[in-house]
């Protein structure tokens, strides 16, 4: 299955980004993305059909997107 190994991909990509922000001091950033990193692990060994992985992660990307926007615009300070 294609979206499977693109999970363990995205698993990957956000393994380097949580690793260079630990090495950045970015403690907080770096346990998001280390918990983003196993759970696309484990999603990506589940074996899943296509179209729940499809469902899965146009939800992640709505919960990211909307938890970017609220941090940026509330969370931030100007």
């Amino acid at each position: 299955m294609k979206m499977a190994r693109m999970y363990r991909v995205l698993g990957v990509l956000t393994l380097m980004i949580a690793l260079m922000a630990l090495a950045g001091g970015l403690i907080p950033m770096a346990l998001l993305f280390l918990f983003q990193t196993a759970v696309f692990l484990i999603l990506g060994y589940l074996n899943l059909s296509e179209r729940t992985y499809l469902l899965m992660f146009w939800a992640y990307m709505i919960l990211a997107f909307c938890g970017f926007t609220y941090w940026t615009f509330f969370e931030m300070s100007a």
